[in-house]
């Protein structure tokens, strides 16, 4: 039986502190990405169980589990295996690129669960970095709307490329 009710909302991890580097001060440690998205993490991991979850998994309801997605570290001043290791919890889903995958098998440490039970201590550094005026829900929109745009112009390579398959392949009208 899964262990919470989930609703992953927050921005992807490395994109999040990507996103906050340029606007914390010089002498700031980024303290955007554990937080962030042990945040996102955290509704997923506490327990919020009840009649409602009961009566799906009697039903036999799937479980959706929260996932942890492309977790390679862009930047080489931290950790290649961090977003690993700061995002472990039970029935969570983590894909990471090739690199990541290896740099965590040779070096990694994954040392039990960093989501459930941190709230507090993630909603207190969130609520740091907001008192330097960096608004966590602008940062969250920008990275969606971002997000969305880069999807619709994936797609819509996808779909070029595809019309312009199908048209070499199509039998000529002679």
């Amino acid at each position: 039986m899964p262990e919470a009710q989930c609703s992953n909302t927050g921005p992807p991890a490395p994109r999040a502190r990507s996103t906050y580097s340029p606007i914390l001060p010089h002498n700031c440690e980024n303290p955007a990405l554990g937080p962030q998205a042990r945040d996102s993490g955290c509704a997923c991991a506490e327990p919020v169980l009840g009649e409602r979850w009961a009566a799906l998994d009697k039903a036999q309801a799937n479980w959706q589990r929260p996932l942890w997605a492309s977790t390679g570290v862009k930047d080489p001043a931290y950790k290649d295996t961090l977003y690993v290791e700061d995002l472990v919890a039970p029935g969570t889903v983590n894909t990471m690129p090739e690199a990541t995958l290896e740099a965590t098998a040779d070096h990694g440490e994954v040392t039990g669960d960093t989501v459930r039970g941190a709230y507090e201590q993630s909603r207190a550094e969130l609520d740091a970095v907001e008192k330097l005026g960096i608004s966590y829900d602008d940062v969250v929109q920008l990275l969606e709307d971002e997000g969305v745009e880069k999807f619709e112009a994936s797609w819509n390579d996808l779909l070029k490329s595809t019309e312009a398959e199908l048209e070499r392949l199509a039998p000529s009208e002679a």
